[in-house]
């Protein structure tokens, strides 16, 4: 079996693959502090919740935009699992030509999404990944990615209103009835929510309006909600990151 590990800025992310089926995930908040042996009870855990043992897992990849963990992560998998981790980064095959000023620029977890968007939607594709950040990724027909744009995430900005101001509170970013708002909570929610599902299609619109028609893809955690308030996401994918994980592994196996 393969574990797969997506490390980003708000959470860690698992998935458990027998061979190309998805059998189990698990999530946790990413936290610098924590050490390679809870790294470890976290994952042998979720491996016994899945009904795994340690000694099935053949392989384990990751991708992860956050250096500052990774030395205690991948210390827990040689520990707890026996295994080299397999890292995503420059020189690793991935079936994606990155044509980018300087593709070593380009984070794990844009070229992931964008192997996996190509390898289970293939033509020209937008990914759009709802994260930390918002990423824009265009891959075309030909498996070539173009790059894109990246902005705040929806729970970075609602953070920045509330931190930045002396009387606005945090608040839960979910989706209103209406846009005029009787309440400073619901006023907050609503421009923070339709105001960000604008700006998401007005990029999008640019996108096609400067390469041609594309097929829309989102995944992430908020790209749900996002997904069905727009008509101009056409697939929302929840586990395009670990498609492209999975598929990065068998790549690099095939060629050892």
């Amino acid at each position: 079996m393969l574990l797969v590990v997506d490390i980003g800025n708000t959470n860690i992310t698992f998935g458990l693959y027998d061979d190309e089926k998805l059998i189990s995930s698990y999530r946790l908040t990413t936290w610098f502090k924590r050490t390679s042996d809870e790294y470890g009870f976290m994952i042998t855990h979720f491996l016994q919740a899945a009904g795994v043992k340690a000694d099935d897992i053949d392989d384990v990849i990751i991708a992860s935009v956050v250096p500052k963990i990774m030395h205690s992560f991948n210390n827990s998998i040689r520990r707890y699992l026996d295994k080299e981790p397999l890292i995503v980064g420059p020189g690793m095959k991935t079936g994606i030509k990155i044509k980018y000023d300087n593709p070593k620029e380009v984070g794990a977890d844009r070229i992931v999404d964008a192997v996996g968007a190509h390898y289970k939607y293939g033509g020209d594709i937008l990914v759009i990944d709802f994260g930390t950040a918002t990423t824009f990724e265009y891959i075309d027909e030909d498996a070539v990615y173009h790059g894109g744009c990246i902005i705040p995430g929806v729970e970075i900005s609602a953070h920045s209103l509330s931190e930045n101001t002396a009387k606005l509170p945090e608040i839960e970013i979910k989706p209103t009835d209406k846009i005029l708002a009787s309440n400073t909570i619901l006023a907050m929610q609503t421009g923070i929510f339709w105001g960000y599902i604008g700006s998401v299609e007005y990029i999008i619109n640019k996108f096609k309006a400067e390469v041609g028609d594309l097929k829309v893809i989102a995944t992430g955690g908020l790209g749900r909600q996002v997904s069905e308030h727009t008509d101009l996401i056409d697939i929302y994918d929840p586990n395009l990151t670990f498609t492209g994980l999975m598929m990065i592994y068998k790549r690099n196996k095939a060629l050892a």
